[in-house]
C-alpha cells in the first residue's frame, strides 16, 4: 500500500468515528424533554373562563371610567354655568344704583328739555342693555307678598287692598332668571 492509500484509510476511518460521535451527541442532545402534558378539556375550560372574567372585569373598569368621566364634564358644565351667572349678578349689583339713580333723575323736574331728553335716552339704552343680559324687574306693587322676592320694611292697615300684599315699594328689586340680584324693599298691607 502506498502511503496515499493508508492517509485516506485513516482519513476515511476518522470521518466515520467522527460522524458516529456527532450522531450519539445529537442522540443524546434529541432525548425526549419532559413533554407537558396535554390539557384537559376541563383544565382549557377553565382558562377560557378565567379569561372571560378578566374580560368582563375589564369592561366594567372601562365603564366606569366612561360614567365617571360623564359625570365630571356634567358637573365642569354646571360649575362653569354657576361661575358665569354669579359673575353677572355682581355686575348688575353694581349697575343698579346707577338705575337708581337714573329714575329719580328722571322724576326731578327740569327746565332744560334736551337734557332731560338726554338722561332719558341714557336711562333706556341702560334698561335695554341689562334686558339683553337677562335681567328683569321683580313685580312687587299689588304682587301678594312673597319672601323669595320682596323684603317688607314695614305692615300697614290698609282697607284698600287684599291681605298679605304689596302696597308700596321703596326700592325696585331685580333678578336674573330665577337667581334674585336685589330683592324689592315694599311695605305690606294688612287690612
Amino acid at each position: 500500500m502506498s502511503k496515499k492509500e493508508s492517509t485516506q484509510e485513516k482519513n476515511e476511518e476518522q470521518e466515520i468515528k467522527s460522524t458516529s460521535d456527532s450522531a450519539k451527541q445529537t442522540e443524546t442532545t434529541n432525548e425526549p424533554k419532559t413533554q407537558k402534558p396535554p390539557k384537559s378539556k376541563e383544565t382549557k375550560i377553565s382558562e377560557v373562563e378565567k379569561i372571560i372574567l378578566e374580560k368582563n372585569d375589564l369592561n366594567d373598569k372601562l365603564l366606569r371610567q366612561i360614567a365617571e368621566f360623564d359625570n365630571y364634564k356634567k358637573r365642569t358644565a354646571k360649575e362653569k354655568d354657576e361661575i358665569l351667572l354669579y359673575s353677572k349678578v355682581l355686575c348688575v349689583k353694581q349697575l343698579l344704583d346707577v338705575v337708581d339713580n337714573f329714575e329719580r333723575a328722571l322724576q326731578v323736574e327740569s327746565t332744560d328739555a334736551e337734557f332731560k331728553k338726554g338722561v332719558e335716552m341714557i336711562f333706556t339704552q341702560l334698561s335695554q342693555s341689562l334686558k339683553e343680559i337677562g335681567v328683569e324687574e321683580i313685580e312687587a306693587m299689588n304682587m301678594p307678598f312673597d319672601p323669595q322676592f320682596h323684603n317688607a320694611v314695614n305692615q300697614i292697615e290698609d282697607e284698600n287692598f287684599a291681605a298679605n300684599t304689596v302696597c308700596q315699594v321703596f326700592q325696585k328689586g331685580y333678578k336674573i332668571g330665577d337667581k334674585v340680584v336685589r330683592h324689592a324693599v315694599v311695605i305690606v298691607a294688612n287690612p
